[in-house]
């Protein structure tokens, strides 16, 4: 049986580093958006959704390789729910083990952003 781990932390990025989070959430947003506006909509498999969106994400949104592979899952999965969104807002991204990591020992998260990664405390 595969265990998944969760964590709940509150963020406490500078100011910078906010402004970097933002700004990948926006992308983020604005790739799902892109890709929910351009691929037909009864394509529900994420594999071929990458295959038809991945470099123009890449390219116009800034997104970093995986960054861009999570946009086209997010569309596949809501594609598969009873209602579709119609727009996908700026409120949170897909992470994964390659693109966050949290250390325990100094309680703090390594993001990826659109720029670079960012590292910040937690606040429990």
């Amino acid at each position: 049986m595969k265990q998944t781990l969760t964590i709940v932390c509150q963020l406490n990025p500078t100011p910078e580093q906010a402004q970097k989070l933002d700004k990948t959430l926006v992308a983020f947003a604005e790739a799902c958006n892109y890709v929910n506006e351009t691929v037909n909509p009864k394509i529900k498999n994420k594999n071929r959704i990458q295959a038809e969106t991945y470099k123009e994400i890449r390219s116009r949104f800034g997104l970093s390789a995986n960054l861009a592979v999570r946009a086209c899952a997010r569309v596949a999965a809501n594609r598969k729910v009873g209602k579709p969104v119609k727009s996908f807002k700026s409120t949170s991204a897909d992470y994964d083990a390659r693109i966050f990591s949290y250390r325990e020992k100094d309680q703090s998260a390594s993001l990826t952003t659109i720029w670079f990664s960012v590292t910040t405390r937690s606040v429990n």
